[in-house]
């Protein structure tokens, strides 16, 4: 009897898989190629138009820059290129113009960049604190940064300008000397960072703002009944939290005062008049780059300060990381 359940069995087994009462097969099933494809593949086709834009208007122009500077290119003949290898690095690296352009980026970004963050930690800090009106501010942050490059430029301009400008009829006003704004060195910086703080104040105050309302309460609670002051409350529970963002905004000011290039054109008078200044007093990078290629004619020399600029950035970047190494190992 048991030998023949046994055969009963395997010659069920033999004949192919299980069925349920209700006669549907409850074996093993081969999934459809389609379908296969549609779950592995389906997340490559999500991120692939990322890849294809970046490939396309990043990439590619990356590439093409790099090759164009190993040549003599002119603007009105891009198709005659002549090879001269790094010839092109040699000469920036022995213009003086190029460091000249390097440091006036440098004093200007250092100018715009310290003087803006500060202001929107502090902007945030206080638009962080429940008050009536709260909104409002907040979307008013943001009115300089929507505001165009060119239409902030014109206005500071005016406002900078030595004979007709307001603020030197306010320095006229408490008995100050007007200043030659667009002619001298440190004025004229000063005036191209004032219109570079107006306008990216605000949208790193909404980036601190973000990060500070993440911070748990229970922190300030702590610190209060630990009869922490305000003012200890920001600098030891604020800033520490927010530190990560501090880092991005400091990483993307630095970006924005190395490619700088419509606020001192604009100032300049356009791209009509003098790039930079008479004396380049406050010529930047990107200034220079559109000086040897749109005014110069020479695609090659300007590929090779675009190049120049790259490298800065990423020499900045692994500053960055060795500081945060050694910060890391210190600590």
């Amino acid at each position: 009897m048991a030998t023949s359940t046994s055969k009963a069995q395997t010659g069920q087994g033999r004949r192919g898989p299980s069925r349920a009462p209700g006669g549907e097969d409850t074996g093993p099933r081969r999934v459809p190629l389609l379908h296969r494809l549609d779950v592995k593949g389906a997340p490559y086709a999500f991120i692939a138009p990322f890849f294809v834009v970046f490939a396309a208007f990043s990439f590619y122009p990356l590439v093409y820059t790099s090759w164009i500077s190993l040549h003599r290119v002119e603007l009105a003949t891009l198709d005659l290129m002549e090879w001269v290898g790094f010839d092109n690095y040699i000469a920036l690296w022995n213009d003086s113009r190029f460091w000249n352009a390097a440091a006036n980026t440098l004093t200007i970004g250092v100018l715009s960049t310290v003087p803006q963050l500060l202001l929107a930690l502090g902007l945030a800090h206080l638009l962080n604190y429940k008050m009536r009106g709260s909104l409002f501010f907040r979307i008013a942050s943001l009115v300089p940064y929507a505001t165009s490059v060119g239409a902030a430029a014109l206005v500071f301009t005016m406002l900078f300008e030595r004979d007709f400008g307001m603020i030197n009829w306010a320095f006229g006003l408490v008995g100050l000397d007007p200043v030659n704004w667009e002619a001298d060195k440190w004025p004229a910086q000063a005036a191209i960072s004032a219109i570079v703080i107006w306008r990216w104040t605000g949208y790193n105050a909404l980036l601190y703002l973000a990060a500070m309302q993440a911070i748990p309460a229970e922190r300030y609670e702590a610190a209060a009944i630990d009869g922490a002051s305000r003012w200890k409350q920001f600098t030891h529970v604020t800033v520490p939290g927010i530190r990560s963002t501090i880092v991005f905004t400091i990483v993307l000011s630095t970006i924005g005062a190395t490619q700088l290039f419509g606020e001192p054109l604009i100032f300049g008078q356009g791209p009509n008049g003098v790039t930079g200044g008479a004396d380049n007093q406050y010529q930047t990078l990107g200034l220079l780059l559109y000086e040897e290629g749109w005014k110069n004619y020479q695609m090659g020399r300007s590929a090779t300060v675009a190049w120049a600029m790259f490298l800065l950035l990423v020499l900045v970047f692994l500053a960055h990381r060795l500081i945060q190494r050694l910060r890391s190992r210190t600590s």
